[in-house]
């Protein structure tokens, strides 16, 4: 499927897309040079109020980003933090008292119906509410005491990129604030960022191994087990490839048992306690002969069936994510593409999606 313009040119399916993933580099140096400042500001006044837990409320690809979120908080801050299910108060009414508990909701448009809706009933309930949105002007920034701009731009694809790693940046600086750092260790992001997404060849050759998978599963540990999640919601959106992601301990409770030497097995391998975590996991799928590809460290890809390596050598394991993701997002591109469909329009997809 290609689109068309208004001179009746036919364009190269995915070019939004496409446009929207080499962007990440300037985004993320928009993030540290403008919204930082705003971000640490609004971090000191939330610590001041001194939160006891954390419940983090999103869907999605945002879900996604406060699930790498709550490994922050619960690692860095020690506190111990929650994913809400909405439909406790949006469809049954609860009303749980969440006095001293700061509620951070993630959206890229601030637009969907439940959680404005969960955001407005944790304000009430007592919570300290903060909306972590791609737009200062949306509903659910309006219903927050406190927001956080991600600053990503316009995102008009309707596969999520810029606004992921934005989103997980924010969340990293929105954090290292509450500790009291400066989030020095993410001011590498940009240049290897754009290291990555240079290699769009490399990701190319290795999307035609995988154009005719029926089935993928996506594993990590620690850090990277949302990107896990993150690079399977981004294959079987674009791509309609079922993709399964999985802990890399809960790969071992019983999936493990349908891994074969047919249907790939991804592995994020992040550089650091994470993937020392998943090493005996990677073994167990080396032993059954698995289509391994892995993304990580040049060690883990030579021992793996293909892989891609990432500049990760001296970066701080907490910001490894939002360079995780990018050849995955890249790989699902291509992998689209190579399969005769436009990643731009994937079927039965919307923006804004209005669950309530």
């Amino acid at each position: 499927m290609s689109t068309t313009t208004s001179e009746g040119h036919r364009e190269r399916p995915g070019r939004i897309m496409a446009g929207e993933v080499a962007e990440q580099p300037a985004v993320l140096r928009r993030i540290l040079a403008e919204g930082a400042p705003r971000i640490r500001a609004t971090a000191a006044a939330i610590a001041e109020r001194e939160p006891r837990f954390v419940l983090l409320t999103a869907r999605g690809t945002s879900d996604n980003a406060a699930l790498y979120a709550k490994y922050l908080l619960e690692i860095r801050l020690g506190l111990p933090c929650g994913l809400t299910s909405m439909s406790t108060t949006t469809a049954y009414g609860a009303k749980p008292n969440l006095t001293d508990v700061l509620v951070i909701t993630v959206s890229q448009s601030g637009g969907s119906p439940d959680l404005v809706a969960s955001t407005r009933a944790a304000r009430e309930a007592g919570a300290i509410t903060l909306a972590v949105t791609n737009n200062p002007d949306s509903p659910l920034a309006a219903v927050s005491e406190y927001h956080v701009d991600v600053l990503a731009g316009p995102e008009k694809a309707l596969p999520a990129t810029k606004t992921y790693t934005a989103s997980l940046l924010s969340l990293y600086l929105l954090v290292e604030g509450l500790r009291g750092g400066d989030g020095g260790p993410a001011h590498v992001l940009p240049g290897l960022a754009e290291e990555i997404l240079a290699r769009g060849d490399e990701v190319r050759r290795l999307a035609a191994r995988y154009r005719f998978a029926g089935r993928m599963v996506i594993t990590s540990r620690g850090y990277g087990y949302p990107t896990a999640k993150e690079a399977a919601l981004k294959l079987m959106e674009t791509s309609y490839i079922p993709a399964l992601s999985y802990s890399g301990a809960d790969l071992l409770h019983g999936p493990l048992a349908m891994v074969d030497n047919v249907s790939p097995v991804i592995a994020v391998v992040t550089d650091g306690r994470g993937g020392e975590a998943l090493q005996p996991v990677l073994d167990r799928l080396r032993g059954r002969g698995a289509d391994l590809f892995v993304v990580g460290p040049k060690s883990q890809v030579e021992a793996a069936s293909a892989g891609f390596v990432l500049p990760t050598e001296g970066v701080a394991e907490e910001v490894q994510p939002i360079l995780e993701i990018l050849p995955l997002q890249l790989l699902a591109y291509e992998v689209t593409i190579a399969r005769g469909q436009d990643p731009d329009a994937p079927r039965a997809l919307a923006k804004v999606t209005e669950t309530r």
